[in-house]
């Protein structure tokens, strides 16, 4: 059995209860079971063109997320884990600078915790993309929630083996302008 997208259905889950929603969990564990119909997060991610929200603007001082979702997956003992190419491992451990849109993952104006995804929320408790969209930040100050982009700057980590099923992480970071 893939125990990984029940890990991701819990954590998801937690999420929602911090956000009090039960059809929220329900919807969430249907996207992360795969179930007929519910469409599942899954590669890149898209920006739909009737978002009010802009699209990331192009700026040559980040990690583009061209490079991040470019990564391959490989199944080892019913789990799907990623499959790096060196454009992605020459990141590893290095400070990073990245832009994106905040996921919170708590309550509150101002997070230290919380996602970063390549294109905008469409729903507040839908993945808009798949693993490889995503990125784990922890910053060193909280910042404010906004659904603006927001560029964030720390130690980057190109994780192999997560138990959330992520891709990377971003930690010790600091918004940057």
């Amino acid at each position: 059995m893939n125990w990984m997208p029940i890990r991701s259905a819990l954590r998801l889950a937690t999420v929602a209860s911090l956000m009090g929603g039960l059809t929220v969990l329900t919807v969430a564990l249907a996207q992360t079971a795969g179930a007929p119909g519910v469409p599942a997060g899954k590669g890149a991610g898209v920006h739909s063109p009737d978002s009010p929200i802009a699209p990331l603007p192009q700026r040559s001082d980040v990690v583009p997320w061209s490079v991040l979702t470019a990564v391959k997956t490989k199944t080892e003992k019913n789990r799907v884990l990623p499959a790096f190419e060196p454009q992605q491992l020459v990141l590893n451990d290095k400070k990073q600078r990245v832009q994106g849109f905040m996921m919170p993952l708590e309550p509150g104006e101002k997070q230290r915790h919380f996602l970063l995804s390549s294109v905008p929320l469409s729903c507040s408790f839908c993945t808009p993309g798949g693993p490889e969209s995503m990125i784990e930040v922890r910053t060193r100050v909280p910042v404010p929630v906004t659904i603006d982009p927001v560029v964030v700057e720390g130690r980057f980590s190109v994780l192999k083996d997560d138990p959330y099923g992520l891709y990377y992480r971003i930690t010790d970071a600091v918004g940057v302008r």
